[in-house]
């Protein structure tokens, strides 16, 4: 039985489902059970439980041979407490995984030096997902392309409402945008390569980008032209979010961390973790494509 916490998200509702069509048994943690069954698979088991509540996951871990942890607490509203609700969840997570005595934790987390809240509350999230000796299995991915995304909801939102932008020195970061769907095979093939228990692994795409050049592509995936780009480089992370916040169905509040961590490279610099699965990556342009079509 394999368990995953933030199944109600995006990557998590998918993983649910991919692990449910190969035949394995999956418990998903929801707050409210109700509310989670008409967003996941009818195969799965939905069990009642919150990280933020320690004693709530006792009952739920019984019996799991491998847990994932997909939860993350970036909020919105502008909250600038997701890092201490972080390293609560984590904490409480991991001491209930060992306590139930779990084969091993599975953990996607951010690619890039840990220099933004963000970034850093991800990677915190991990070194205590592992603080109590249950193996970790650690997947760190740049920004996901899919139509679930909030990073690839900000540029497909930006590109389709403004005919020109003001942007910020954050469109020449260098960025290995990765398929959704590719996220969620190496998830799911975690549970059969024991290789990559207690390893740290990056995965990315097949290309090498910038933000300014996801927003030129994304662009095209509309049949548009590229939007005209006038840069100002002093534009803080927090004008910034407020600006996506005004054109864009992303909260301000989840755009914030967001943004300050887009000056950071996310770019695979060990592919060793990689190449220990059998997923062949989806061209950039097709990702694009596929999660502009079912965004719009």
């Amino acid at each position: 039985m394999h368990l995953i916490a933030g199944a109600t998200g995006y990557i998590g509702g998918l993983l649910a489902e991919r692990l449910a069509e190969d035949g394995r048994d999956v418990r998903c943690l929801a707050r409210d059970p109700g509310s989670a069954a008409h967003k996941l698979d009818r195969r799965c088991e939905i069990v009642r439980g919150d990280v933020l509540d320690r004693s709530s996951l006792d009952d739920a871990l019984a019996g799991i041979d491998v847990a994932y942890y997909l939860v993350h607490s970036m909020g919105r509203g502008g909250d600038s407490d997701f890092e201490e609700r972080d390293r609560r969840g984590a904490r409480n997570f991991a001491e209930a995984a060992a306590a139930a005595g779990i084969g091993r934790i599975v953990y996607l987390g951010g690619l890039g030096e840990p220099s933004s809240p963000h970034l850093r509350s991800r990677h915190e999230t991990a070194e205590l997902l592992g603080s109590t000796g249950v193996p970790l299995t650690y997947f760190r991915a740049s920004i996901v392309i899919g139509s679930g995304s909030e990073s690839f909801r900000t540029i497909a939102y930006l590109v389709r409402r403004l005919p020109a932008m003001v942007t910020p020195s954050w469109t020449s970061t260098r960025t290995q945008p990765i398929a959704a769907a590719d996220v969620v095979s190496y998830l799911a093939a975690a549970l059969d390569v024991d290789a990559s228990t207690g390893r740290e692994i990056e995965i990315g795409g097949r290309e090498v980008t910038t933000y300014g050049g996801l927003l030129d592509l994304c662009a095209r995936a509309q049949g548009k032209r590229p939007r005209p780009r006038i840069g100002v480089p002093l534009l803080s992370p927090g004008l910034s979010s407020h600006w996506i916040g005004l054109v864009t169905p992303v909260d301000a509040g989840v755009a914030r961390p967001l943004v300050e961590g887009l000056t950071t490279e996310t770019v695979v610099a060990d592919k060793s973790g990689m190449e220990l699965f059998d997923v062949e990556p989806t061209p950039l342009d097709q990702a694009m494509r596929t999660a502009v079509d079912e965004l719009f």
